[in-house]
């Protein structure tokens, strides 16, 4: 069982797995199976239910409803939770007291062709082309669309990026702005060798 690491923060409670298993293990872990197409879809869909279970044993699946604008939540919103995968890897993020968000990816080379999709031309220069900041600017962007949950979003324009910084080889603080909401948001951020992972 290849739990990849598992934290706490004041908020919340954050997992990351590593799949190795079968579609089967985790089907017959969750009691249920899953309904996308591709093989790896999944995977990924069924590690993050598991993940779910994992961090919140009893997990009410029954009662996750997805809004109109795709996000998976409880009706009741007793618990706020986020979902991520890029294979090999799975995150969940869950907490009782507020929106959460999160994102994982695995590295790409095709990422420095697209970061002017996403960076404007003054976050370009705080990532300096390299790969592993600007994975964790598009994470952090990702994970910050999925805190908002509304969707309509311009990932360059709407989310502007302040300050990423290193606090350790590992950690970072990302400082973003929710032009939306016209809020100022800290998103912490995990740099790994394979992967970035970014959470608000």
């Amino acid at each position: 069982m290849p739990l990849y690491r598992s934290w706490q923060t004041s908020h919340a409670h954050i997992a990351i797995w590593e799949i190795t298993e079968t579609e089967d293990f985790f089907a017959a872990s969750l009691g249920f199976g899953s309904d996308k197409k591709h093989p790896k879809r999944r995977l990924e869909h069924l590690s993050g239910r598991f993940l779910l279970q994992y961090l919140v044993p009893g997990f009410p699946f029954d009662k996750i409803q997805i809004s109109p604008l795709g996000k998976p939540q409880l009706a009741d919103q007793s618990l706020h939770f986020s979902i991520s995968h890029s294979y090999p890897y799975a995150a969940v993020i869950v907490s009782r007291q507020q929106e959460v968000g999160i994102d994982i990816q695995v590295y790409q080379d095709k990422i420095l062709r697209l970061q002017s999709k996403f960076l404007s031309a003054a976050e370009q220069l705080i990532c300096a082309n390299d790969m592993q900041r600007i994975t964790l600017t598009w994470c952090a962007k990702e994970a910050l669309f999925k805190y908002y949950g509304l969707g309509a979003v311009d990932f360059k324009e709407d989310m502007p990026m302040g300050s990423l910084q290193r606090t350790t080889p590992e950690d970072a603080l990302i400082d973003m702005r929710l032009e939306k909401t016209r809020e100022t948001c800290q998103l912490s951020g995990l740099i790994q060798e394979k992967f970035a992972l970014s959470y608000i």
